[in-house]
């Protein structure tokens, strides 16, 4: 393995130039203070198996310490005026914006992703800022009489309190802003425990936090290698007054389980089986770019990418064609040289469960085609097509989290929507019509939260985002993602 030579400063930031921004920081972050730890905390870049740095790794001390933390500074953040914390906000959306290509290489350097997938995530997280800074004065109350005008109700309010985030590797940005920016323009404080894999984009966004404004205690950030043990203790903590989870549907009904016994409550982000639906009559081509990147978009690492495709028996042959011909054109690499388009996955493990069900396919007599080479040296998989499968197969059933697309050739669009819907998860959906008003029914039948029609993303910052089904509960973004942080108290006034 090569190592990058990293040395840090007195306040726990990397002074190397060759791999990370020298504003990284490599420490927790407690109260306003960057705090080291006895253990460390190797990262990784799954690129090169380089040692990109060495940080703290908590323990349930550290954990507490952070609850302390965030709970003292809770009492003068929550009545902060509004004004103040928007400005906050949008002061971190400025440095962010400012300093974009260092979130986009932090993120290409330990997640693996495609340099044009790092810079697309970089705006997307900070445009998170920016939306909850402009929400922030605006969360609106009610007043209105009760219908026998015995009396008044007023209903307002009010910050939830300390909140504790648990975000995942694939979207080491966008995952926090998108939890960070509605929790602090709400008036909570936050704990905040990124993944072990993708940890430095997390410091460094916490370093933005502290020079934007954001005063000590209000974002503390917890990296550990210990992370059940940890989360526990935090969760147990009475002080803690909500949870916000993005991850796998099996670990988020774990943590269900553990909010269950002080009824916390959770806003879950969970797993994805997206559908990608192409009618009779659809564009062919058209279909094949919104495929790309409803596929390819973080290398397939995403809870909305598209999963399984259901094409039209009068067009899947041209469509796979096509498909796998766009797939072929893919530059595979490191994400850090910005000719490359197809990254890494985030680890040897992650490539190699991805590797495991392709194999499973195979056994299953799907014909599976590799299109493209990857690098013998790092957690790099090929794209492939999988052609000859049905629904029900391991491919349909299990989230890939990978460039693998596997096509299930339908006759009509109520088998296309049956198949589709035919799972525990309702995340994101894909449909391709002939046009948008034959698109739109079709959505309307469709078991997801989110549904992009006759394109390939639906994500936006003044969206909400959330799933049915398995796929989670409340929303994040929009105008409900101020919601989740906030309690509505309602006051009852003689007329």
């Amino acid at each position: 393995m090569s190592t990058v030579n990293t040395a840090r400063n007195s306040e726990g930031t990397t002074a190397s130039s060759e791999a990370l921004p020298a504003s990284t920081p490599t420490r927790l972050l407690i109260g306003g203070e960057w705090i080291a730890t006895a253990a460390g905390l190797n990262v990784i870049n799954p690129a090169s198996y380089g040692t990109l740095a060495t940080i703290g790794d908590a323990g349930v001390a550290e954990g507490i310490q952070a609850v302390d933390a965030a709970h003292e500074a809770f009492q003068t953040w929550s009545i902060t005026p509004a004004r103040v914390r928007a400005e906050i906000l949008r002061k971190a959306f400025d440095i962010m914006v400012a300093e974009i290509d260092d979130c986009a290489r932090l993120i290409a350097l330990e997640n693996g992703k495609a340099w044009r997938d790092a810079m697309g995530e970089a705006l997307y997280a900070a445009e998170f800022f920016r939306w909850f800074s402009e929400e922030a004065s605006r969360v609106e109350g009610g007043f209105r009489y009760a219908p026998n005008r015995d009396k008044t109700i007023i209903t307002d309010h009010k910050p939830m309190g300390v909140a504790y985030m648990i975000t995942p590797w694939n979207f080491p940005a966008a995952m926090i802003t998108r939890k960070l920016g509605p929790a602090l323009a709400a008036g909570c404080t936050a704990v905040l425990k990124p993944p072990a894999e993708t940890p430095l984009t997390a410091l460094w966004i916490g370093n933005v936090l502290e020079r934007a404004g954001a005063p000590a205690g209000v974002v503390n950030i917890v990296t550990t290698s210990k992370s059940g043990e940890v989360s526990a203790a935090i969760l147990a903590d009475p002080r803690v007054s909500t949870l916000s989870f993005t991850g796998s549907t099996y670990v988020g009904k774990m943590l269900l389980k553990q909010t269950a016994d002080r009824v916390l409550p959770s806003s879950m982000e969970l797993g994805g089986n997206a559908p990608f639906i192409v009618l009779e009559g659809s564009n062919v081509d058209h279909a094949v770019e919104g495929a790309m990147i409803a596929k390819m978009r973080n290398g397939g690492s995403a809870c909305t990418a598209a999963n399984r495709f259901y094409v039209h028996e009068s067009i899947s042959g041209e469509f796979a064609d096509k498909f796998e011909a766009a797939l072929r054109g893919l530059k595979i690499g490191p994400g850090t040289d910005p000719v490359n388009e197809l990254g890494a996955m985030v680890s040897d493990k992650e490539r190699d469960k991805i590797l495991e069900l392709i194999g499973e396919a195979e056994n299953e007599g799907a014909q599976v085609t590799q299109a493209g080479t990857a690098p013998d040296t790092g957690a790099f998989v090929a794209p492939r097509i999988v052609r000859g499968i049905e629904h029900g197969s391991v491919l349909t059933r299990n989230e890939i989290f990978g460039p693998v697309a596997p096509i299930v050739t339908v006759s009509s669009t109520d088998e296309a929507v049956r198949m589709a819907n035919d799972t525990q998860y309702g995340l994101m959906s894909y449909v391709f019509a002939k046009d948008n008003g034959e698109g739109i029914r079709v959505a309307r039948r469709m078991e997801s939260g989110m549904v992009a029609i006759n394109r390939g993303i639906a994500s936006d910052p003044a969206a909400p985002f959330g799933g049915m089904k398995e796929s989670g509960l409340g929303r994040e973004g929009g105008f409900a993602g101020i919601h989740e942080f906030l309690e509505t108290q309602y006051f009852a006034v003689d007329v």
